[in-house]
């Protein structure tokens, strides 16, 4: 593994006008305003470049970076040196940063940022590396991450040329540093230490270049236990063996919640749509909670949260979240996927990590007449066919996740308050809900307020 060391300095100078930052924003209103403020910020120090990646065009798939190459190479591949990349949260220095970006042959071909790997193989990333998980680095895009032009004119001639492969975009960060790293023909990412994640009033922020914000915008009151209704999907046979868990865990922080199965069973209780269960999909299921949702004879909130029943969840935290949003426009948050992104495809929020969605959302879905090609197809790539046919944005919260929290890098746990893992198998899900996701309920509301590190 490459480490830049900024006590051996290449002897160059960056012009910041050589530096283009693309903020990676989302087209929902919270996020646009957030992106713009980071703007702001940005120019306040000085006058670089400045992109929303949201609005450099109409291709809603844009924000899995590499389809949007070709547009980089061809805008800033004769007078740039850089494209440096940050999130919405992520503070920058930037006279810091271009001592850092001075310390390499911009001539050359660079992948810079803070290094983030798999200390076991893990499903979101396809078992990739089994035999060795920890030897592959992939960027953490919070402390922002950066490719020299020459990289990105070659990369965006092989996206030209070359169709991407993965029909799939799950984990962006992993995958873009396969893409780049190429089976070894092309460059590993390179470790900056000033590429960091911790807050900027922290003690170790001093060396920093780029940092996060330590407290989370201030987006009023969290939102009522009452303006959220809770839909769990479950079935017969694990009536047993997971209803109980969440019964143990976080039932208790929902003021309104229904069991969906196959099977009415007055103990939980469970209620029977009259869909057959299915091994999978569960589209037909899903469709069902939705009508449901709109009719008497649930209780009129503004919010839907559907989820698994094996998904862990922090309600608290989730209510703080959702005050950020405004429930009279059609929100659907979660973990973002895509699906043939580089061919037109489509983004849906993964269903495991839980699927939030405003009424109006609901509303326009069912009114758009979108359903189910089948009571087995899956159900949050059908909802997220349905979103993108009615143009309506998909929102991604890195809080979200599909799977355990093993299968996720230490260091990208280490700078977030998560709201949800997804998945049972060879963990305590008890004792991961008491770890990663059960708040101390003596905190005062303020304490509960500051828990969410990271939108």
């Amino acid at each position: 593994q490459k480490v830049i060391d900024c006590h051996n300095p290449f002897s160059q100078y960056v012009n910041l006008r050589e530096i283009v930052f693309v903020i990676q924003s989302q087209s929902n209103t919270f996020h646009v305003r957030q992106a713009e403020r980071r703007r702001e910020d940005l120019l306040k120090q000085k006058q670089p470049v400045v992109l929303l990646l949201h609005s450099l065009s109409e291709n809603e798939g844009d924000w899995s970076i590499l389809p949007l190459l070709p547009y980089l190479s061809h805008s800033f591949g004769k007078n740039s040196s850089w494209i440096v990349f940050l999130e919405e949260e992520t503070n920058v220095k930037l006279i810091a940063l271009i001592k850092v970006l001075a310390k390499v042959d911009k001539n050359k071909e660079w992948f810079l940022g803070k290094p983030l790997f798999d200390e076991e193989s893990t499903i979101i990333h396809h078992y990739a590396f089994a035999e060795n998980p920890s030897i592959f680095k992939y960027p953490d895009f919070a402390a922002s991450w950066a490719l020299s032009i020459p990289l990105v004119v070659r990369l965006a001639k092989k996206v030209k040329e070359e169709p991407l492969k993965s029909d799939f975009t799950i984990d962006l960060k992993h995958e873009v540093a396969l893409y780049i790293w190429d089976n070894g023909k092309g460059p590993h990412l390179t470790a900056v230490p000033e590429l960091c994640t911790v807050p900027e009033d922290s003690p170790q922020a001093s060396h920093c270049a780029t940092t996060v914000s330590k407290k989370p915008p201030l987006c009023g009151e969290p939102v009522n236990k009452e303006d959220i209704f809770v839909a769990v999907k479950t079935c017969k046979k694990f009536h047993s063996e997971r209803v109980p868990v969440i019964k143990k865990t976080w039932e208790k922080d929902a003021l309104f919640l229904e069991y969906y199965s196959d099977h009415a069973d007055p103990s939980i209780p469970t209620i029977n749509l009259g869909v057959p269960n299915t091994e999978r999909g569960h589209c037909g299921k899903t469709f069902a909670i939705l009508q449901r949702f709109l009719s008497s004879a649930v209780p009129d909130t503004k919010w839907l949260l559907i989820v698994d029943d094996d998904t862990l969840i922090s309600i608290p935290r989730l209510q703080v979240l959702l005050s950020c949003y405004d429930s009279s426009e059609p929100v659907s948050l979660g973990e973002r996927y895509g699906y043939g992104l580089s061919q037109g495809g489509y983004s849906y929020i993964t269903g495991g990590g839980g699927m939030v969605f405003s009424r109006e959302a609901v509303v326009r879905l069912l009114k758009s007449g979108c359903k189910c090609y089948s009571n087995d197809a899956p159900d949050d790539m059908v909802l997220g066919m349905c979103l993108n046919a009615l143009g309506l944005p998909v929102t991604h919260s890195p809080l979200f996740h599909q799977a355990r929290p093993e299968d996720y890098a230490r260091d990208f746990l280490a700078h977030q308050v998560p709201i949800s893992f997804h998945k049972h198998w060879n963990i305590d899900p008890i004792a991961v809900f008491n770890k990663w996701l059960k708040d101390d309920f003596t905190a005062s509301q303020d304490e509960l307020k500051s828990a969410k590190t990271e939108l």
